[in-house]
């Protein structure tokens, strides 16, 4: 037997979880549909970027992964995995979760469903809202475009006389429509009368299409249609040469995806006709194709979690909690100058990392900011903040990673605004990602500069900060700031590597540390006093990482890792990882922070980490790791890291035989589910009462 676990099947195993969540009976409808959603997002990019690499590999000869798979095997079995996960996820939504949502009222009306009242409705609404708007293309020789995100109708045509018009005429074609991204895909209906109260009905636009497509088509006959979707290879990059015309060298990327290789096409049962000729077409094999017996594009379908009238089918919205370590009265730079400051994401509400940016803008004593910026929202604060600060006179400089992947074109949309604004835009470093979340603000103080400090697990997305867990720390601490300055240097301009006192960056130091460190563990340990390693991540894929791991268990360390998606590494095996425990924490909020923790011999020491302990992460990327020097955070930090280890609710146990089992209390213990209990903490500290939204302020407070 092999030492590590098969990536991917891992990550299968990971969505599986997700899905896991679909299926609680116990949750209300809507929170049941959340989680199917996400299932297939997560298996559309997993197809555009993983299989895609599969594929290519196979095509290559390429040799076998770290856990002795070929390319050859990896796509049969993840061929197999996914149809499995699919074939529960499908089962769960047409036997559970639909008719769930239309007993409470949200009822999803498919063709053969509508009464004469709903086609009337339906058609008349198709004719004047979605048939103006539709384009059919012919499919000839060359198919024509289909991108990784849309929808499409496949239609085979045939005369609607068979002896009408020429010699030929008769002959089947062949058509395509894309269903209009720009319009919703739920189709609301008036309301009516139920069996158990007033019912909503509601209908898919793509059903639409197909029930109506005929008339794009006069004088011919519609005999068969299909609903199709195609995944395409989206894992290349750019060509990292072209500095002077970067955006357009992304822009050309963004484009290539469109024509770029089939990896899959998922479509609805109508037509095996069709479905074989867009195959063939789109040089696909049998394995290739996923046939969907219900709506497809879930992911597309997220909208309808947060359909506006329905709260009762879905989980009560948890409250966002204000920092009790900010106040309203007092600007940011004297509480941050007095103590380093953590918040926790999404129990503390985001708005002092949005307060930190907008201060900084309007206050006549900062004279420079820089940020790295990898994902933003569709209408940041930052990115407004940042402009206000170009505009009045600040040097402001923000790192925009263009290459974060299927965020690239809002990413460029940011860069070229800020660059209207004044602000000095950098995109990133040749051959690596810029994933590190940092921001400096330079201050003039008493006839001195100081510099404040924001450093994250996370990005600077308000959107995402009301859903993903992360950890932010500011500080204003000499000493991280001197490196923070380095490492703007570095990533800014042209410096040689910097020896730095406190932080730790990869892909030069950071995989070295974490060895030493791992290492110094295993070395510290003995039978009256064994070591202890604490870790969580997203991900676990490093094999240096896990050979440490293994040496440190042989040493008799105790290591718990809180892993959310891929592990390769094999707990409790005999001689190996006897001394590791691996759990994964799949709740309402999606685990993102990376935290390590190591007793050290007493001398114990905790980092925050934008890095996952993965190839990519730990030799391709630019990402921080930064210590946790203040003793009442890091207090906090460890109660929170084991408390991920006490969840008997809502965590899996992974064994060294791949299988992830939902923990439950033993006898006479108590649930105890970690994001509730950090959700109460925040809310028993909280000096205000509970809040959605955040706190916008005028203007920043006077001095």
């Amino acid at each position: 037997m092999g030492a590590y676990f098969n990536r991917d099947l891992s990550w299968i195993d990971f969505n599986s979880r997700v899905l896991e969540e679909g299926l609680r009976k116990e949750l209300p409808p809507l929170e049941r549909f959340r989680f199917l959603s996400i299932v297939s997002s997560n298996f559309d990019e997993f197809f555009m970027v993983r299989v895609a690499a599969m594929k290519r590999a196979l095509r290559n000869g390429g040799g076998p992964d770290p856990s002795g798979l070929s390319p050859a095997e990896q796509l049969r079995r993840t061929s197999e995995r996914v149809r499995a996960v699919i074939r529960r996820q499908y089962a769960c939504l047409m036997e559970e979760v639909l008719p769930a949502l239309a007993r409470g009222g949200l009822k999803l009306l498919r063709p053969e469903s509508y009464t004469k009242a709903h086609r009337d409705y339906l058609e008349s609404y198709f004719l004047s809202r979605i048939y103006p708007i539709l384009t059919p293309l012919r499919i000839e020789a060359e198919l024509p475009s289909i991108d990784s995100f849309s929808m499409n109708a496949a239609f085979l045509l045939g005369q609607e006389h068979a002896d009408s018009g020429p010699e030929g005429a008769g002959e089947d074609r062949m058509a395509m429509v894309q269903v209009p991204p720009a319009l919703n895909r739920i189709v609301l209906l008036p309301e009516e009368d139920g069996p158990a109260g007033p019912l909503r009905p509601w209908a898919l636009l793509e059903d639409l299409l197909v029930t109506w497509g005929a008339a794009l088509f006069p004088g011919l006959r519609v005999r068969e249609c299909m609903l199709f979707k195609v995944n395409r290879d989206a894992d290349f990059s750019v060509d990292e040469k072209r500095d002077e015309d970067f955006i357009e060298a992304m822009e050309e990327v963004l484009e290539s995806r469109e024509k770029s290789m089939a990896v899959r096409m998922v479509c609805s049962p109508g037509s095996a006709l069709l479905r074989d000729e867009l195959a063939r077409r789109l040089s696909l094999g049998e394995e290739d194709l996923y046939s969907m017996e219900g709506p497809l594009n879930l992911g597309g379908l997220f909208d309808l979690v947060n359909i506006q009238g329905f709260d009762k089918l879905r989980e009560k919205l948890r409250p966002v909690y204000p920092s009790p370590a900010f106040s309203e009265d007092e600007p940011m730079w004297d509480r941050i100058s007095r103590e380093d400051v953590m918040i926790h994401l999404p129990y503390h509400s985001f708005d002092p990392v949005a307060r930190f940016f907008r201060e900084a803008a309007a206050d006549p004593q900062v004279i420079s900011i820089k940020t790295a910026l990898y994902r933003t929202s569709g209408n940041s604060p930052i990115i407004r903040a940042l402009e206000e600060a170009a505009v009045n006179g600040k040097q402001v400089t923000a790192l925009v990673e263009l290459k974060a992947r299927f965020d690239e074109e809002r990413n460029i949309s940011w860069a070229n605004r800020l660059e209207k604004a004044g602000v000095i835009v950098v995109y990133g470093l040749a051959r690596l990602k810029v994933h590190a979340k940092i921001t400096m603000v330079i201050r003039r103080e008493n006839e001195r500069i100081k510099r404040y400090l924001h450093l994250s697990t996370g990005n600077y997305n308000d959107k995402s900060a009301r859903t993903y867990e992360d950890i932010g720390l500011f500080t204003c601490r000499e000493d991280i700031a001197f490196d923070a300055g380095l490492l703007f240097n570095m990533i800014t301009g042209y410096s040689t590597i910097q020896p730095m006192r406190k932080l730790v960056i990869a892909p030069t130091s950071l995989k070295r540390r974490l060895l030493e460190l791992i290492d110094r563990e295993s070395s510290r340990s003995n039978p009256e006093s064994p070591g202890r390693i604490l870790v969580k991540v997203n991900s676990l894929a490093d094999t240096d990482v896990i050979d440490a791991l293994y040496r440190a268990s042989r040493a008799g360390v105790k290591v718990s890792l809180c892993v959310r998606g891929i592990c390769l590494l094999m707990p409790g095996v005999a001689g190996l990882s006897e001394n590791i425990r691996v759990r994964s924490v799949i709740d309402r909020y999606l685990e993102h922070s990376r935290i390590y923790y190591f007793a050290n011999g007493g001398a114990e020491e905790l980092y925050l980490s934008s890095a996952d302990w993965m190839p990519r992460n730990l030799e391709r990327r630019i990402e921080l790791m930064f210590p946790v020097l203040s003793e009442p955070i890091r207090t906090r930090l460890r109660d929170s890291l084991e408390a991920y280890f006490r969840d008997n609710t809502q965590a899996r146990l992974l064994d060294s035989g791949g299988n992830w089992t939902l923990q439950s209390p033993g006898p006479g213990e108590s649930p105890f589910r970690v994001q509730e209990y950090l959700l109460s903490r925040a809310a028993a500290e909280s000096p205000e009462s509970a809040r959605s939204e955040f706190t916008v302020r005028r203007s920043p407070p006077h001095r």
